[in-house]
């Protein structure tokens, strides 16, 4: 008769991990598809290049006829770098420039544009096209990748985020703590509240709440639900054998 053998291979999955600003998405995101080694995408870096190019552009960002024709001129792209994964807009390195206050509020309010949310639906998409990535961002997995293999959405308390956040500016730009946590309240309100792609979590998503968990961690944490998901198992006849 013939013996079967489990035999098991490796899946590649689409992760997401979505959550508010300051909960620690980034650097968690990085460090589990580091782990993983897969790539990691930064959603919310595209969203802050259009708000950059819109500015440049002279655009309000409820403009959303100037916004659409903005948008069917970028290419936006990710291209690695000596610290990790640069944002290029049209070839030019726009990294360094999206990390600072007016662009954070700008992106919050264009990513509530359907003009921008379906541009950036495809340039998303087509980065996950081939699995093996970790896309971080806020509606990862309850909009752009409803179909995702895994899906977290990572927490924390306001005054945590805040701090956070306020640690991150500190070196390069002036905000009072009180600001950073009512700019982000203000943030946490505008995305959670729009009619298009709520920030929420995905019906199936694993929440996890870092506020008083160490980075570490947390990656820890989602490592022990996804490593489960990445083994298939099915049998196979080995040949001939005895019983």
């Amino acid at each position: 008769m013939l013996h079967k053998t489990i035999l098991c291979y490796m899946k590649r999955l689409l992760i997401t991990i979505d959550g508010p600003a300051g909960a620690g998405k980034t650097t968690v995101s990085r460090m589990l598809a580091d782990r993983l080694g897969y790539k990691y995408i930064d959603t919310g870096a595209l969203y802050r290049g259009v708000a950059l190019q819109a500015i440049s552009a002279g655009l309000k960002p409820d403009d959303d006829a100037g916004l659409e024709k903005l948008c069917s001129t970028l290419k936006m792209t990710f291209v690695p770098g000596k610290q990790g994964l640069r944002l290029l807009s049209n070839d030019a390195d726009i990294t360094d420039s999206i990390r600072t206050p007016e662009i954070t509020m700008v992106a919050s309010a264009v990513s509530a544009r359907a003009v921008v949310r379906r541009y950036l639906l495809d340039v998303q998409r087509e980065m996950g096209r081939e699995k093996a990535v970790v896309f971080e961002g806020r509606d990862m997995g309850t909009v752009v990748f409803p179909d995702a293999d895994v899906k977290f959405y990572l927490d924390a308390s306001l005054k945590t985020r805040a701090l956070r956040r306020y640690k991150e500016l500190a070196a390069g730009a002036f905000q009072m703590l009180d600001e950073v946590e009512s700019s982000m309240k203000q943030r946490d309100e505008n995305d959670s509240t729009r009619d298009l792609a709520p920030l929420k979590p995905a019906k199936d998503a694993i929440i996890i709440d870092s506020t008083d968990l160490p980075v570490k961690a947390v990656v820890e944490r989602m490592l022990a639900y996804i490593e489960p998901c990445k083994r298939t198992h099915f049998p196979s006849a080995s040949g001939p054998g005895r019983d």
